[in-house]
This record gives structure tokens, sequence and C-alpha cells, in this order.
């Protein structure tokens, strides 16, 4: 049996996301996500598990095998460190974490947020899948000790039943890029807020947001939920707490920056001591010159051309991390011609005139598809007899952005 000290080399994520393989580069984001999370609860993972992870990345072993390796580790150790229990816990969940980011299932309701804390925490907790029993504070150090006030746990059902159904009939019609952020966001945070799990409702709810903002089309890399798990935490948190003696108000601008860096491209600053609520006159002073900074950056233009334009853009430039943006004409032009329509690919064809069908599919649709812009009306049936096409929730965004435009010149 492998051990820790087997390890051939350092677990380098970057090595592998740069590279040209898809299937490496999507199991090291998965890899990167899910052992960045552990930050949430303080947890860290051993060794054994990165070279596990690093053997899964390279295609030498499946996650099932990935799944049994780290369960015999545990089970055939003979000496157990202090913190042997904290580490069992922190690789399990991973390679979970790793399973689900890599299956493309995904079942948005009830059922598929459970079944995600199901099979996040299976072996690890009793309670894996369940909602908690019981009431729960928890002292929070942004908060100088107070605590959020979590959903009552009989409502847990009920109150997670309502946000998800209000979420399922919202329309992102009309919607700027940033207030489609902007209103995942506070989805988000509401979901957070409802706590159904006892332990494990951060991890669940970033493993859920990432799943769900793939089905909105959304091919994100993840790299900010492994990087900045805890200011994700901490940003819930303050999302989600009001003190009206203290003059303290619900704050969203935490969250939205985490977002707005996932979506649209942003650089917000990500930094946990300016959340902390109360903050002294040093730590005022730094927010204030960073909210600055970032103000001077969004208006000032990183370089001066050395020519005027003898034509303003049709379309603003935008950050090559922006999740809503494209710059392949044929899929912006596609964008437009379904607009808000259900179309056919025969449809489609004579809308973006052209003719050629199998050209029209390899250099247009399924390009769009594969960007998130573009979906079937019936995915789970791709060859139905009344198979359309529609825009997602990103590629309707990105509609509203180019309509906007044009309205705007």
């Amino acid at each position: 049996m492998s051990d820790e000290k087997t390890i051939r080399q350092p677990l380098d994520f970057e090595e592998y996301i740069r590279a040209e393989e898809p299937q490496k580069r999507e199991r090291a984001y998965a890899w990167r996500t899910a052992i960045g999370l552990q930050a949430v609860d303080g947890l860290t993972v051993s060794d054994y598990l990165k070279e596990t992870a690093r053997r899964n990345i390279e295609g030498e072993i499946t996650i099932d095998e990935a799944k049994k390796l780290i369960k015999t580790y545990y089970q055939s150790k003979t000496k157990r460190e202090p913190d042997d229990d904290e580490k069992q816990e922190a690789d399990q969940v991973s390679v979970n974490i790793t399973e689900i980011l890599n299956s493309p299932s995904f079942t948005f309701g009830i059922t598929g947020l459970s079944g995600i804390h199901r099979q996040i925490f299976e072996g690890t907790f009793k309670f894996a899948g369940q909602f908690r029993q019981y009431d729960i504070t928890k002292k929070e150090w942004v908060l100088r000790g107070d605590t959020v006030l979590y959903a009552p746990w009989q409502d847990i059902r009920e109150a997670l039943q309502y946000d998800l159904e209000q979420e399922r009939q919202f329309l992102y019609d009309n919607l700027t890029m940033e207030q489609v952020a902007e209103h995942i966001a506070k989805f988000v945070s509401g979901i957070w807020q409802i706590h159904p799990f006892a332990e494990g409702n951060t991890r669940t709810t970033a493993v859920f947001t990432v799943k769900y903002l793939r089905s909105l089309g959304f091919q994100i890399g993840n790299e900010l939920f492994s990087e900045h798990s805890w200011y994700f935490r901490n940003a819930l948190v303050r999302a989600n707490y009001q003190n009206v003696q203290k003059g303290i108000t619900y704050d969203y601008t935490y969250i939205n920056r985490f977002f707005g860096n996932l979506l649209l491209g942003e650089e917000h600053v990500l930094r946990n001591r300016y959340l902390i609520i109360e903050p002294n006159e040093e730590l005022k002073r730094e927010w204030e010159e960073i909210l600055a900074d970032e103000q001077t950056r969004k208006t000032t233009p990183a370089t001066t051309p050395a020519t005027t334009p003898a034509t303003t853009p049709a379309t603003s430039p935008a950050s090559p991390r922006n999740m809503f943006w494209t710059d392949n004409e044929k899929i912006l032009n596609l964008i437009k011609s379904i607009g808000n329509h259900q179309l056919s690919i025969k449809e489609m064809l004579a809308a973006v005139g052209l003719k050629d069908r199998m050209n029209f599919i390899d250099y247009t649709l399924n390009p769009a598809i594969k960007e998130g812009f573009v979906k079937q009306l019936y995915p789970d049936n791709p060859h139905h007899p009344r198979q359309k096409y529609l825009l997602t929730v990103k590629g309707v965004a990105l509609l509203n952005e180019l309509e906007n435009t044009i309205n705007t010149n």
C-alpha cells in the first residue's frame, strides 16, 4: 500500500489547467475546488490525497478507484496521528466533491440539494443528506462573536421549497450582466441562510452553486471557490446579518464582489479582514483606499491608444474572463437571431442566412452550446423529432447587453 512517503512530486494544479488535454484540465479544476473548499471548516487534506488526486488527473486511476484508495488508506493505518480524523474527513469529502463536479447530472430542487449533501458526506456524517432537527447558532469571527439568525428547523423544507420555486420561475429577460450576477448572488445567499444541514452547509451550497451555474450555461473554472472559500462563507454571513441597535443592515456588497469576479471577470480585492463589522479606523481607511483604487481602474483605460479610432466599436471590449462574453462573431449572430424564440435547426439556418447544415452545426451551433449560450429544448433526447434550441440564462444576458449597446449608440 502507498503511504504519504511515496509522493513523487508536489501537486501543481496550474500545470494541468494550462494543459491542452481537456479531460485533465477538467479533473484538475474539480480537484482544486474540492480541496480548496475544505478551508471553510479549517480542514486540510493529506499528502496521500494529493498524490491520489494527481494519479486521477493523469488518468492512471478512476474516481471510483481513488475513493477506494482513500478508504483503504485510513482503514489500514497502524499508527494514528492527532489530526487524522480531520484529514480523513477532508480527504473523503474532497474525493466525493470531485466526483460530483465531474458529473454532468444535476437536479434543481430540494432532492438535488439534499442529494449533494448526502453524496459529499456519505461515510463521514451519519446524517448525510438529512435536514437538521434542531435550531442552531454559530459565533462568527466577522460578526465579533455574534451569529446569523438561521431558519427554524421546522421551517427548513418549506423555506427551501419557496426559494427554489421562486428561482425556478424567475425570468432573466431584460437583465444586464451585472443584474444577473447580483440576482444569483442573492439567491445563493438565501439558500445558505436557511442552513438546512447541521454540518457541511457551506460546502454543499458551494457545490450546488457550481452545478446550478453550469446548468444556466456558465462554464466556470471554480478557482474562486478553491482560493477564496473562506471569503465566500464570510460574505454570506454579512449578507444575512443585521443588528438594528448597532446600525448594521444586510450587506450584499461582499457576496456581489465574489460573484462579480466569478461571472463578470472583475478584479475585486477579496480579503476577509474587510468584512469585520465595526472595523477600526485603520481597516476603514484601507477599505476606502481599495474602493477608490478599484473605481479608478474601472474608469481609466489600461492603455492609451496611439490614434483615435475612426468609428465607435459596436460592442464594448470585455474582460477575457467575463463568463457572459464571446468574441465569436458566428455565436453573437446566432444569439441575436434566436432572441427570445425557440428555433429548429432549419429555422436557425434561415435566420442567420446559411444553407450548409453541417457547417452551421460544426462551426456555429455546437460552439454556442459548448460555451453555454444555447441549449436544447429536450436535452435528454437530442434527436427528439420536435427538437428546438433556445438561449440559456447566459445567452439571454449577452443578448440584453448587445441590445443595450445598440440602443445607446
